[in-house]
């Protein structure tokens, strides 16, 4: 099958599905300002409908919604990468067939998460998924949600796949991430996915990150991709990365989702609750986050 051509690269944010105040709805208006204000500061991709977009607490229709109004809202200035993620092999493909139709640039895919599959079962189900529409695939690699943990040796095999170009990495594994960076490349395009690694990653030489930070601090983000990628510039990094590592590491303390969202409305830029039974964050969680931002000069010390 022919594919779209898609050149991922930078900085690609892992949006939030914006929600009305009272979780009943998607709201449309603040999903298209978040597009606004990322694209406005440089982030070089959207992933809607991954982890951060919620994507099992969304029907049917709204998760098909979402995707089309990213599409829409970013009208061809930055890629998006359509997150895909369905209990069966038909359900996937549905959705993914929906998003080459309504104009997405590439898919991730996260395989069935409820009975993890095993690695035969899992080639098999991506095959399936990535012969049906003539877009990338991303390989969203998170072992936390799905129980299957694969090594370099498996993860490369995946890129043999006609169709699977790239890999989102959220196992946390550094090592497994630092093998396929300096040696598998021409396997599979590895991107990092796990917060606190993400000086390690663009340093290692990820051509990309995923990282749903990017989303509450878009200009931080971009200046560190600026910084260590594009000038080589580590130990300018490695300043930046200070307050970014504070973010990531406090994200990944807390209900990522949850703390996402109020990091969002302390900077003045809500997108509405998580959707339940996720509670929005605790009250003192909320007020460490604040003073993480304000020491990284994302929140003004009055709020």
């Amino acid at each position: 099958m022919s594919r779209k051509p898609v050149a991922l690269k930078g900085i690609l944010a892992a949006v939030t599905t914006p929600f009305t105040a009272d979780g009943s709805a998607v709201d449309e208006d603040a999903l298209r300002a978040q597009v606004e204000r990322l694209v406005g500061a440089g982030i070089h991709g959207l992933v809607p409908c991954g982890t951060t977009g919620e994507f099992t607490t969304l029907s049917p229709e709204e998760y098909r919604r979402v995707i089309e109004v990213y599409v829409d809202a970013a009208a061809g200035r930055v890629p998006v990468v359509a997150g895909i993620g369905s209990l069966t092999t038909r359900g996937a493909i549905e959705l993914a067939q929906h998003a080459e139709r309504v104009g997405a640039d590439a898919v991730m895919v996260v395989p069935p998460f409820y009975d993890p599959l095993s690695f035969e079962s899992l080639m098999a189900f991506l095959a399936d998924v990535a012969g049906a529409i003539g877009l990338s695939v991303m390989y969203y690699n998170v072992p936390g949600a799905t129980g299957l943990r694969l090594d370099a040796d498996q993860i490369a095999r995946l890129g043999s796949i006609d169709g699977v170009d790239y890999l989102k990495d959220t196992s946390g594994d550094a090592v497994t991430l630092a093998d396929l960076l300096v040696n598998r490349t021409e396997d599979i395009k590895a991107f990092n996915g796990w917060d606190t690694l993400t000086f390690f990653g663009l340093a290692s030489g990820a051509e990309a990150s995923v990282w749903g930070v990017a989303g509450v601090v878009p200009e931080l983000a971009v200046r560190l991709w600026d910084t260590v990628v594009e000038r080589g510039d580590l130990a300018a990094g490695r300043e930046l990365w200070r307050d970014l590592w504070a973010i990531s590491d406090f994200l990944e303390s807390v209900n990522y989702v949850a703390g996402i969202k109020a990091g969002l409305e302390l900077l003045g830029q809500p997108v509405g609750p998580p959707r339940l039974p996720t509670q929005p964050l605790p009250a003192a969680d909320r007020e460490r986050f604040a003073a993480i931002l304000e020491r990284a000069g994302a929140l003004p010390a009055a709020v």
